[in-house]
């Protein structure tokens, strides 16, 4: 483990309590936390890894807050976390050995398109509305590909849970993005033991930004339980934006050097 500057270590511990916040909201904290950790001088695969660690801690507090209320039954839940688990350990195996270019290829555009979806798409509120796919076929097919997805890359998996449980389970809002963490959660555990069994995650600086997501997630999801749509809406559509465009505005991403950007 290489030394950190103290300073270092309070910009980390801050990004990670306001990645916690907007994450247990909107979902995107690895917007915040990934940057972070790649400046403070961690590599990519060990920013990934020890990311994956401290997520844990914010996707498990807003899990507790929302189950506390009742928002989401966590012994009903258990089978699709599992299967998202299972998901996101097979997507972390196969980062190991093939290159992200070309999810970095699309992922912003399929972002915005989320974006513009929650945006303009009428009667989007915390009211429940038509299921098109039962729970079973939902957790058995939708549940493991976005954890898979969040293995293999990561931005965006709150987004695309979001948009599953919206569009196809018919939660309302609030409802969605309670069941959202607690997948969330699940896939980051799967995440965490894959990365730990090749040794990319540095665990002191990951459980001290785990503290800090904990409490800023706590904080973020009694605002959203107290706001519900009204909140959690517009901040979901403004994360998905900012993160398409922290996305294109990587040296590395693969549509920028095609275009000689």
């Amino acid at each position: 483990m290489f030394d950190l500057a103290t300073d270092t270590v309070l910009l980390l511990a801050v990004a990670a309590f306001v990645a916690g916040f907007i994450d247990s909201i909107a979902g995107g904290g690895g917007l915040i936390t990934v940057p972070a950790l790649l400046l403070a001088g961690f590599g990519p695969v060990e920013a990934l890894g020890t990311n994956k660690l401290q997520g844990l801690f914010g996707s498990g507090s807003a899990t507790i807050a929302y189950a506390s209320k009742g928002l989401v039954d966590v012994r009903r839940q258990l089978p699709s976390a599992v299967l998202s688990c299972l998901g996101s350990i097979g997507g972390a195996l196969l980062a190991t050995v093939l290159p992200g270019e070309w999810l970095q290829l699309f992922m912003p555009f399929m972002l915005i398109a989320i974006a513009l979806y929650f945006a303009f798409k009428p009667n989007l509120g915390d009211v429940d509305r038509v299921m098109r796919l039962s729970p079973f076929l939902f957790g058995l097919f939708v549940v493991p590909l976005i954890g898979f997805y969040d293995g293999l890359f990561g931005p965006g998996t709150g987004s695309f849970f979001m948009l599953g449980f919206a569009t196809l389970a018919g939660y309302g809002i609030l409802k969605a993005t309670a069941h959202t963490k607690l997948l969330n959660f699940a896939s980051n555990v799967g995440g965490v033991v894959t990365f730990a069994v090749v040794g990319a995650i540095y665990w002191k600086v990951g459980l001290l930004m785990g503290v800090c997501q904990f409490l800023g997630a706590r904080l973020g999801a009694g605002l959203a339980m107290k706001t519900g749509a009204r909140l959690i809406k517009p901040l979901l559509v403004i994360t998905c934006i900012a993160l398409a465009l922290r996305l294109l505005a990587d040296p590395t991403n693969p549509l920028r050097l095609a275009i000689g950007i």
